[in-house]
This record gives structure tokens, C-alpha cells and sequence, in this order.
């Protein structure tokens, strides 16, 4: 009996520290808007404050990729496909839709990324979902149109719209390219190998697409503007690399050692009320009373549709979280 009692609070301890890495893993990814976003009206380039985010953060945990030196060997497409979608493309369509409509809106679209699993499981791999799971879809875009405020006329940029459903659909990629990386058994790969290496694919491409030699590099020695006060941009772009990047990544994984992947995913959400107060705050960015409700609904329906099961008797949820969440929950570390 005295050993059982000293399993279950060992176990409760590891439960309680995973929830706190999962919290913080939240807070760090929620505050990467407000700290790029001064960067981008003090005169960078969305694209080139993605490619200072990556390769700096590349940069940092290339000793992890030298350690998993043979993964590329073993999985070349997985790690392609993770640096295209899961960084470069994520990344990229999400900095894009930040600079044109408000943080909080540009994270809420992006959360439509579960249900949008849902339909890839139901009618690409034609495996059936629950009630409760398509619940949570409809849901979704009933809050989607609350937060664009469709009766309206589609108000809001266009433009910025369609790139944060851009980065709702390459996270997707997460998911996907995370059941991909699972068909080794207890070969699976190291997810903080993948994330490692899929940095610096991202790294790679986006030197490619955004050739930052053309970036005008003095706004990074000037400071920027965070609601009405100068902030040094090396400051903010530390943080996005160091918290919103590395720390962000690596506690994901860090948590879902400790917990189940629903319940990191379930945490996961709170990302987006974070983003939304921290913009409010720091920034100013007001929303609307009808477009607060429907960022509630948006994360309501990503909650039934991450944490429902497939039909058919399986316990393992069709989605259940972030794309490193379920990497680490994949490979037994993330």
C-alpha cells in the first residue's frame, strides 16, 4: 500500500508538472503575434520576420539536429514535409494574416485547423467520425462567420483572411505528417529530432522565398512600437525566437510526456485566448462583442472535434492537439 501511495504522487507530481509545461507552452506560442507584429509595422517584412523567427531558432537547436544527424537518412519526406507545412507554411500564412487583420482574429481562423483534420480523415481517408466530432465542425464555422462578421459583407482584408485559413490548412500538415512519422513502432522518430531538422528545412526554403539579404536590417537596430511605447526590436525578436519559438516547441513536447495527448490539446486552446488578451493589452486590438462570442464558439467546436473519438470503438482521437504535441505523442516524447 506505502508503494502504491508513492506511485500515485509520484504520478500526480508528473501530471502536475506537464500541466504547467503545457501552460507555458501556450503562453510562449500566444505571445508570438504581439511580439512580431511592432516588428512588422516598424518596416520588416511579414516573410522576413518569419525567416529571423526559423533560422534563429534553427539556429539554437542545431545541436539537437546534429544528434539526430541520421534522421533525414531514415525519414527524408517526413522532415521535408514537416520544414514545408508545419514550419515554412504555418509560419509564413500566419505572420502574412497578422499584418492585416488583428491577432486574435488571424489565431482563431488558424484553429480551425481540427475540424478541418476531420474532414481530411472522413472523406480523404474515408474513415467515419462521431456525432459529436461533426458537432464540433459546424460549430467551428458558425463561430468563424461571427468572428469575420459575414453579415456584414466580409469586412474584414480578404487577403488576410485567406492567409490565416492558409495556416489553419498547413496545420493540418501537423496532424497528418504526424501519423505519418508513427509507422515505426518503436522506431519512431524523435520528435524533437523532426522539429529540430523541420527548422532547418523551413530555414532553407524561406531563404529561398523571402531572400532576406533584401531586408532592411536597421529597423532591427531601431525599436518598435508597443502600444504607444519604443521597445528595442532585438528585444521582440528574442522573444519570438527564444519563447514563442524554442521555448514554446520544446515544452509542447516536454508536456505531452506527462500527459495524454487530449489533455495537452485541451490546454493547447487556451493559445488562443492568450493571443486574443495579450493583443488587447499590449496592443489595443478591440474585438467586438459578436466576434468575441465567436472566437467562444470557435474554440468550443476545436475542443469537441480535437477530443471526440473516431467511430468505431477506437480510443484514439482523430485530432488531439498541435502539431509537436502530436509528434511527441507519436514518438512516446512529444
Amino acid at each position: 500500500m506505502p508503494v502504491r501511495t508513492s506511485e500515485s504522487s509520484q504520478g500526480g507530481r508528473g501530471r502536475g508538472v506537464g500541466l504547467g509545461l503545457a501552460l507555458v507552452s501556450a503562453l510562449a506560442f500566444g505571445g508570438s503575434g504581439v511580439a512580431a507584429k511592432p516588428l512588422i509595422e516598424a518596416g520588416l517584412d511579414p516573410l522576413h520576420v518569419v525567416w529571423l523567427r526559423v533560422t534563429g531558432a534553427a539556429l539554437v537547436m542545431l545541436p539537437l539536429a546534429v544528434r539526430h544527424r541520421a534522421l533525414p537518412l531514415r525519414r527524408p519526406a517526413l522532415l521535408a514535409g514537416f520544414g514545408l507545412l508545419a514550419v515554412a507554411g504555418v509560419q509564413a500564412c500566419y505572420f502574412a494574416a497578422l499584418s492585416r487583420i488583428p491577432v486574435g482574429v488571424a489565431l482563431l481562423i488558424e484553429y480551425l485547423a481540427p475540424a478541418l483534420v476531420l474532414g481530411w480523415v472522413r472523406f480523404v481517408q474515408r474513415r467515419p467520425v462521431t456525432r459529436a466530432a461533426a458537432l464540433g465542425v459546424v460549430l467551428a464555422a458558425g463561430g468563424l462567420a461571427c468572428v469575420v462578421e459575414v453579415w456584414s459583407g466580409l469586412s474584414f482584408d480578404l487577403l488576410g483572411l485567406l492567409c490565416a485559413l492558409g495556416a489553419a490548412c498547413c496545420q493540418v500538415g501537423y496532424f497528418v505528417l504526424s501519423d505519418q512519422g508513427s509507422d515505426a513502432g518503436a522506431e519512431a522518430p524523435d520528435p524533437l529530432g523532426i522539429i529540430a531538422h523541420g527548422l532547418l528545412v523551413g530555414a532553407a526554403v524561406l531563404t529561398v522565398v523571402t531572400r532576406p539579404w533584401t531586408m532592411d536590417w536597421s529597423v532591427l537596430a531601431g525599436s518598435a512600437q508597443l502600444r504607444g511605447t519604443a521597445v528595442p526590436a532585438a528585444v521582440l525578436l528574442a522573444w519570438v525566437v527564444l519563447v514563442a519559438t524554442v521555448v514554446a516547441y520544446i515544452t509542447g513536447v516536454l508536456s505531452v510526456r506527462r500527459l495524454s495527448p487530449q489533455v495537452a490539446g485541451v490546454v493547447a486552446c487556451l493559445e488562443a485566448v492568450i493571443a486574443t488578451v495579450l493583443a488587447w493589452v499590449l496592443l489595443g486590438e478591440h474585438l467586438s462583442a459578436p466576434q468575441v462570442a465567436g472566437g467562444a464558439i470557435v474554440l468550443v467546436g476545436a475542443f469537441i472535434a480535437q477530443s471526440s473519438a473516431p467511430a468505431g470503438g477506437s480510443r484514439e482521437p482523430v485530432a488531439s492537439g498541435g502539431a509537436e504535441r502530436e509528434l511527441s505523442a507519436r514518438g512516446t516524447a512529444a
